[in-house]
């Protein structure tokens, strides 16, 4: 591993006070000190939530522009989504309801990382509200499905934040956080909670929560890594990583949501987009990012695979998500 992204490691795990969604810069607390002034430098070049990685045309902050309207700079809506000076509400706390927020521009940074901050809440007691929220990196955009809100059979990313558990005999405690690599063959079973999709998953609280929820995603070199924080701690805690991904660049970054017979209000209140300063070989550089197809190693391709997947045929991935079950 390249000694920036190393080093980006031990930065996760805690966040500086005053600083929502964003990681400290540098190392973190537990770093050496030897470590810190051997590599120091390399450090100074890594992500960490400056300004200057921020890249303003994939990203979605306060002060929104064009509150009121049906649209906004950079940022396109669809069905229930309204958008307010605090928040970008997908779906209120009504049935039957869907809404989608999605980037304009496609986004051709091959190392980036998502920081998320949102807020699902609603009336519905213990397992009477629902479905959740899903985060998109997708080759379409703005097209209404059934799965959150949005198209099934998509290419690309989906990270879902399910809130309601539709299989009577799952072992997993919602809400539940999981992860579906997607080239277009494949179809998520909502009456699984897309169990035999998903690549790893990890509980979490982030329901009905009287603070700020904050999520991150991270895409570098095939590794997708999923971090939350959820208990107002300023520290950002494990819940996937996956390794031997495959994403192309030109995909579109969305969210949407959904509401059945149960609903939720399903809230934005920011999309942060980051460039990581990642190092690629040559031989990497002279690939055709916009060509790949979305993939993750060690599995047959889906569209080797029937629809529904057994689940032992992704243990391998699914080995590496954190505890949560």
């Amino acid at each position: 591993m390249a000694a920036e992204g190393w080093i980006w490691r031990w930065g996760w795990g805690w966040r500086c006070p005053g600083r929502p969604g964003l990681p400290c810069p540098g190392p973190g607390p537990t770093t050496p000190l030897l470590l810190l002034l051997l590599l120091g430098r390399v450090a100074a070049d890594i992500t960490d939530g400056n300004s200057e990685h921020l890249k303003r045309e994939h990203s979605l902050i306060k002060p929104y522009q064009g509150v009121g309207s049906s649209s906004m700079p950079l940022w396109d809506f669809q069905g229930s989504t309204i958008l307010t000076s605090q928040y970008v509400r997908l779906t209120p706390d009504e049935r039957s309801k869907e809404g989608s927020i999605w980037n304009h521009q496609p986004c051709f940074l091959k190392d980036w990382e998502m920081h998320v901050h949102f807020r699902v809440h609603g009336a519905g007691k213990k397992n009477l509200h629902g479905d959740g929220i899903a985060l998109w990196y997708t080759r379409d955009r703005l097209v209404s499905g059934p799965v959150f809100g949005s198209k099934d059979n998509f290419h690309g990313l989906a990270i879902f934040l399910d809130t309601y558990p539709n299989d009577e005999s799952t072992e997993r405690v919602f809400p539940y956080i999981s992860v579906m690599v997607n080239n277009g063959s494949l179809s998520y079973d909502h009456s699984k909670d897309g169990r035999w999709t998903e690549l790893a998953g990890c509980t979490a609280d982030f329901r009905n929560r009287d603070h700020d929820t904050f999520l991150a995603v991270r895409y570098s070199r095939g590794r997708l890594t999923v971090m939350t924080d959820l208990e107002d701690k300023n520290e950002w805690k494990n819940c996937i990583d996956i390794t031997g991904v495959r994403l192309p660049t030109g995909y579109y970054f969305g969210a949407s949501a959904g509401t059945g017979d149960l609903s939720d209000n399903h809230d934005i209140i920011s999309l942060k987009l980051f460039q990581l300063m990642v190092e690629h070989t040559p031989d990497e550089e002279n690939i055709d990012w916009t060509k790949i197809e979305p993939s993750v190693s060690l599995l047959k391709s889906p569209k080797e695979l029937p629809l529904l997947l057994p689940q032992t045929m992704w243990t391998t991935q699914r080995a590496t998500s954190a505890a949560g079950r």
